[in-house]
């Protein structure tokens, strides 16, 4: 009898989207695809600011 794999979805912290693969950090997911992105942003992005207020939920989460 084979074992049955049980995907689990996630809601991704930065994008708001469930996803199965990506990285939990302290208690928080993030996608692969916003990982992937974040870690290719300089500090000049546009997107860059977008990314930290995201990011904040961790440090604002883990020390409640």
């Amino acid at each position: 009898m084979e074992a049955l794999e049980t995907l689990e979805y996630k809601t991704c912290i930065v994008c708001g989207q469930t996803k199965e693969e990506g990285i939990t950090v302290v208690t928080e997911f993030i996608c692969s695809s916003c990982e992937s992105e974040i870690v290719q942003t300089t500090t000049k992005d546009e997107k860059y600011p977008f990314f930290i207020r995201q990011l904040r939920q961790l440090w604002v989460r883990f020390h409640v």
